[in-house]
């Protein structure tokens, strides 16, 4: 009986390490896996069977995809220092802010709402950026009530994404779809807390994909009656910067005011998109909504776990989306395609030998008819990885391979080193920020750009109008004597411009100058 007590409880103890060593190497390894990859130990260990999307009569059925994924939406609460915090907000919080992120009207702090997915069972959860942006605080109420603080571990503003995470184990997870198999005309739920209606599951279809609208990166001109993508759309857009990345997944299932950052799943109950932007004239739901793919977010989501920021591959082209009157301009025959404006010196598309005025037919073997085709496929990969594009060159078709760098190569100034020729180089006019702008900006010193020229630096890297100069070199910035003597004081070759954007984002350009 003694032999049998010790054997019992040698094999007890050899367990217990076994289970603890296990646990040490899942631990150890978890940490450099993928969210999907993480999901899928999740679900295997488990053994959770996946949603039916078919009733016992033959229809399709919602209910089981609703009863998993509701769990795990959350609704999300923001707190802002002050009225005049509100009113620096960023552009992406105003631009949704009215339509998606429910505003809060307050005398105090200024608060705002908007949803979540929770994505792991230790607490991280996808949203958008424009819901979080210069939140101080972030509160979490999950759909059992349980109330959690937020932090923000990073946001990517080109693609609306932010992955928050509050001090949570065993949450209900949405499992993580693929969006690259969603068809239009399938059937999708949107689920999130549109006007404060917590849990709210609503019914559509795909009415389409890979759409861009023009709403990432564009500016404001503060006019309350345009456009039909929320209260502050321009009638007449800027260009975008080929830094915003739009391929939304369209949709008809309802979604209003507080549904920003929540869930729009297949009847299987996969997450396939983040709800993000609506079509409409008053600012509530008009039969149009837009996602972002959830195998976009995918990557974004592991490169701000992993590195804290999105490390986004560069193509280095600039480029025009054709159609006929696009064709009549440029005097090209196709009307499908991009027809590329410029390539960049250094980058990976002038070393795979693409030039000007080549048509971009395919990406990886696929055509292309919209700049969201290429640039959602781009979004997806990291510097150094390839990418083989399609080129139309006159009459031959050609295909090349794009080693993408990992940022713009930085603009070379092939001037002397006089203060006065660089500072004519940036084709720019500045003035001191008064006490109002520093107030807005909340800042202590900085100047303010009054003008950009054609053709200068600040044209060329694309830095507007009521832009906010703080730094030059580490060298605080109040007055353009202050430009004159950074300038006058370039140590190797290299000029870092900092400050602010005019929504309120970071502003960070560097140059060599030769």
């Amino acid at each position: 009986m003694k032999k049998f007590g010790l054997t019992l409880l040698t094999a007890f103890v050899g367990g217990a390490m076994a289970l603890g060593s296990y646990r040490l190497i899942e631990n150890k390894y978890a940490s450099n896996m993928s969210f999907e990859d993480k999901q899928k130990v999740y679900f295997t260990s488990n053994h959770l069977p996946p949603a039916n999307a078919m009733s016992a009569s033959g229809e399709t059925d919602f209910e089981q995809a609703a009863a998993e994924v509701t769990p795990a939406v959350v609704y999300i609460r923001t707190t802002y220092a002050s009225q005049a915090q509100d009113e620096q907000q960023s552009q992406m919080q105003r631009m949704f802010g009215d339509m998606f992120g429910q505003r809060i009207p307050s005398q105090g702090p200024q608060m705002a709402s908007g949803s979540g997915v929770i994505i792991s069972p230790d607490g991280f959860i996808v949203t958008n950026n424009h819901v979080v942006d210069k939140a101080e605080k972030i509160e979490i109420v999950t759909n059992d009530h349980h109330n959690y603080l937020a932090k923000v571990i990073g946001t990517d503003p080109n693609t609306d994404l932010a992955l928050i995470k509050i001090d949570g184990h065993d949450l209900p997870i949405v499992k993580l779809g693929n969006s690259d198999n969603v068809k239009v005309g399938e059937w999708v739920l949107a689920v999130g807390n549109p006007f404060r209606l917590t849990s709210t599951v609503t019914a559509g279809i795909i009415s389409a994909k890979g759409r861009g609208i023009g709403i990432i990166g564009t500016e404001d001109n503060q006019d309350e009656n345009q456009g039909p993508f929320g209260r502050t759309q321009m009638q007449n857009q800027q260009p975008r910067t080929n830094k915003a990345i739009e391929s939304f997944i369209q949709t008809d299932a309802a979604i209003n005011p507080g549904n920003s950052g929540g869930a729009l799943v297949n009847t299987s109950g996969e997450l396939i998109g983040i709800n993000s932007a609506i079509a409409s004239h008053t600012g509530s739901y008009e039969g149009y909504g837009f996602a972002i793919p959830i195998n976009l977010a995918k990557k974004v989501l592991d490169d701000i776990e992993k590195y804290g920021a999105v490390k986004r591959g560069y193509v280095g082209i600039s480029f025009k989306e054709l159609d006929q009157d696009a064709a009549d301009q440029l005097h090209v025959n196709k009307t499908v395609g991009l027809f590329v404006d410029d390539v960049l010196p250094g980058s990976g598309a002038e070393q795979a030998g693409l030039e000007k005025g080549d048509i971009i037919s395919k990406v990886e073997g696929n055509t292309v008819y919209e700049s969201s085709d290429l640039q959602e496929r781009v979004g997806r990969l990291h510097p150094g990885d390839k990418i083989h594009l399609t080129i139309l060159r006159g009459n031959e078709e050609k295909t090349f391979t794009v080693t993408l760098h990992a940022d713009a190569p930085a603009p070379k100034l092939v001037v002397s080193r006089s203060a006065e020729e660089l500072f004519n180089k940036f084709g720019a006019s500045f003035v001191p920020l008064n006490s109002s702008q520093k107030a807005r900006f909340r800042v202590n010193n900085g100047v303010v750009v009054t003008q950009v020229r054609d053709g200068g630096l600040f044209d060329y890297t694309q830095v507007p109008v009521g832009s906010v100069i703080t730094d030059i070199n580490r060298q605080p910035i109040s007055s353009i004597e202050d430009i004159d003597h950074a300038l006058s004081n370039i140590k190797n070759g290299i000029l870092t411009i900092s400050g602010l954007y005019p929504d309120g984002s970071k502003l960070r350009s560097t140059i060599q100058v030769q």
